[in-house]
């Protein structure tokens, strides 16, 4: 691993932030530097923390610890990340027996230095206990890795040195404290402590000292697992082949869905390279992977076990699909024998997380993990790719050595997580997956605004690309990149389609809604319309929904989670226009397939209902295909400019009011949502037109 620090760049840290005293500046500095490394921490991992000397608003002096709070990421680390608290309070701290997770949280919140202040780390006490003013706490892969080993103190100390301190797992908090404490004082020569299965800690009275002994220590442990691995004989590979995405993943995300939580959905993530293809492909890859987790911090996340699917032997989507049931029935099974034994071992009353795996290990696909939002998956896929590469390392030096469930039992149902359920508001739409054609146009903003405000991941697709990003760049921009995403795609040319569905899949595990929207219009009476343009308006409109319909069946077929169909037809369908007939015509059949795929789809429990929206010009900037054709022509016939034709709309409805891309996309929200048992039905977004009302 490579040292990194800069005395240039220390200073520049230091002169950022003249407000804060210099050694939290550091901090900030050397922080950003661990945080930065994935072998050394993931996702919120670890924590360091500084001393310091400050004035108080009295002019009093007092001894302060700035120490990593929660929800703060090191590699981003700002100094208001990093809580204040009285530090010579805290040291009194230990002359307690015992103290609760729940009352030394309690005792951080009420000796912070600044009350608004993120909650303190758990190890607060920890950092607080030990003398030296930098304290850096990391998980390092590495390190981990050797301390997983049977009998792995005395390698510990060979690989690393004398001027090292090991414990055994402790879990966070008060325990751990007195333990890190009472070490360090049998032996004050020590500069790092190794917790067995949990991590390291590197501690000094300088900044740079105490990063470059995480760095050291790390790079020793690094250096002799990749010479154990260099000399060991390669374990022999089996040949497989590569499971077909479109179908298995789907499966997986329909095994995935929890029926007691009204079918609720997780996001997919397929994680695949040739390191983890190597991994899984090794003869004795499920002994060696499907094993507890690295540290017992990533349960939280993981689960403690990965699931193991192989479908080598199984020829058909039959055989796959019944080996997945049977698959997931078993790790069920399993997790709930592991609580309910510990409910009883540790005398605990708990309530049981859902018995789902987050990490599948599927030989010759991948690595394929599911969260209940799309950044959960991601971050369980970084921590599983983590983990293997270490598992796989640390094979080359003894057998692999899980920590005993109490502790992972501990760690999972920790009563400051437990404290949390049910607390949280999940939006409406959590976990679902849509997809919204015509993804380039004004009324696709709105569709795709709500359902990304009401928690839905949004794929958005369309022909014109131009169009297509600056949608998705705007709506990325207020809900975030990982939540909505783009795809090219020609409604009209079937194999376009089935390109698309099938990126889709690899890149979110399947479906729930379909909101079919893209259009054309043109404008010319029958004597007048050419041939070739009406089958283009047709292929567009008609066979265009017809398309993504079929595309989309197979995956609501394979999922057995049911799912949404919202067709975004016109108040043509029931009240067409003169000169209009391409359009009214094509958007009148596609209403009448989405009746017809209301019938044929009921019994995969899919609901299709139509919206039936009218002039809706534009929205936030972004221009109505439909209008940007039909607009000019009107305009020119009524003397209207582009306002007096908006005016000239919204007095033509009943309620004389102004139709919206956003009303659109709360219809589609309503339907998506199942808010009602509703299917084949027709919803007017229109402001009431008399000659429009359903019929």
């Amino acid at each position: 691993m490579k040292n990194r620090y800069d005395s240039n760049q220390a200073q520049r840290s230091i002169n950022a932030y003249p407000d804060q005293p210099e050694a939290l500046s550091l901090r900030v500095y050397t922080s950003r530097l661990i945080g930065s490394e994935a072998d050394l921490v993931l996702h919120g991992g670890g924590n360091t923390s500084v001393k310091c000397r400050v004035t108080d608003i009295l002019g009093e002096e007092k001894d302060i610890i700035y120490v990593k709070g929660s929800g703060w990421d090191l590699g981003s680390i700002e100094p208001q990340g990093f809580p204040g608290l009285d530090l010579a309070y805290l040291r009194k701290l230990r002359r307690l027996g015992s103290l609760t997770d729940e009352e030394m949280v309690n005792q951080f919140r009420t000796h912070l230095v600044n009350a608004s202040s993120p909650n303190p780390s758990i190890e607060t006490l920890v950092h607080a206990f030990l003398p030296h003013t930098f304290i850096d706490h990391t998980h390092a892969d590495a390190i981990v890795t050797l301390t997983n080993t049977p009998d792995c103190e005395p390698l510990l100390k060979k690989v690393l040195g004398d001027r090292i301190g090991i414990l055994p797992f402790i879990m966070p908090g008060f325990p751990l404290a007195l333990a890190v404490a009472d070490l360090y004082e049998k032996n004050p020569a020590m500069d790092c402590i190794i917790l067995l299965n949990h991590g390291i800690f590197t501690f000094a009275d300088e900044a740079k000292t105490a990063y470059e002994l995480m760095i050291d220590y790390v790079s020793r442990a690094e250096n002799f697992l990749a010479e154990k691995t260099r000399t060991k004989n390669p374990v022999a590979a089996l040949g497989t082949a590569c499971p077909d995405t479109d179908i298995i993943l789907p499966l997986i995300r329909g095994a995935m869905s929890l029926a007691d939580k009204n079918g609720q959905t997780f996001h997919l993530h397929l994680r695949q390279n040739e390191k983890i293809l190597a991994a899984l492909g090794r003869a004795d890859a499920r002994e060696l992977l499907v094993s507890g987790v690295l540290t017992p911090d990533h349960v939280i996340r993981t689960k403690n076990y990965p699931l193991w699917l192989d479908f080598t032997h199984d020829g058909n989507e039959q055989q796959m699909t019944r080996r997945i049931a049977d698959e997931f029935a078993a790790y069920g099974e399993r997790y709930d024998a592991y609580f309910h034994r510990q409910l009883a071992a540790q005398k605990v009353v708990r309530t049981k997380l859902d018995p789902k795996p987050r990490v599948m290990l599927v030989r010759g696909l991948g690595l394929v993990t599911a969260g209940e939002t799309r950044q959960a998956a991601i971050i369980a896929a970084d921590i599983a790719e983590h983990t293997m590469a270490a598992k796989v390392a640390g094979a080359a030096v003894a057998p692999y050595r899980e920590l005993e469930e109490s502790s992972i039992f501990a760690m999972e149902y920790w009563s400051l997580e437990q404290a949390k359920l049910g607390k949280g508001h999940k939006p409406l739409l959590a976990g679902r997956i849509a997809l919204v054609t015509g993804g380039g146009g004004a009324i696709a903003c709105g569709i795709g605004r709500k359902l990304l405000a009401a928690g839905a991941r949004v794929f958005l697709s369309d022909i014109n690309q131009e169009r297509l990003a600056q949608v998705r760049d705007m709506l990325a921009g207020q809900f975030g990149s990982t939540m909505v995403s783009s795809l090219v795609m020609d409604v009209a040319d079937s194999r376009s389609v089935q390109q698309c569905f099938s990126r889709l899949i690899r890149e979110a595990g399947g479906l729930d809604i379909l909101v079919p929207n893209a259009g054309i219009a043109h404008v010319a009476k029958l004597q007048d319309l050419d041939e070739k343009i009406f089958y283009k308006v047709l292929n567009v409109n008609l066979m265009g929904v017809f398309q993504v319909i079929k595309a989309a069946t197979p995956i609501f077929t394979r999922q057995a989670t049911g799912g949404n169909i919202i067709i975004n037809s016109s108040k043509n369908v029931f009240a067409p226009g003169e000169a209009f007939g391409a359009y009214s015509a094509s958007k009148a059949g596609a209403h009448q397939l989405g009746k017809i795929a209301a019938l044929e789809l009921a019994p995969l429990k899919v609901r299709v209902n139509m919206i039936n929206a009218d002039a809706i010009f534009d929205d936030a900037g972004v221009s109505s295909g439909l209008w940007d054709v039909v607009g000019p022509d009107r305009m020119k016939a009524r003397k209207l400019d582009p306002a007096g034709l908006k005016e000239y709309y919204r007095q033509r409805n009943l309620l004389k009011t102004e139709v919206l891309a956003d009303h659109v996309g709360n219809a589609v929200v309503f339907f998506a949502a199942n808010q009602t048992p509703t299917t084949g039905a027709t919803l007017p977004v229109d402001g009431g037109i008399m000659a429009a009302f359903p019929r």
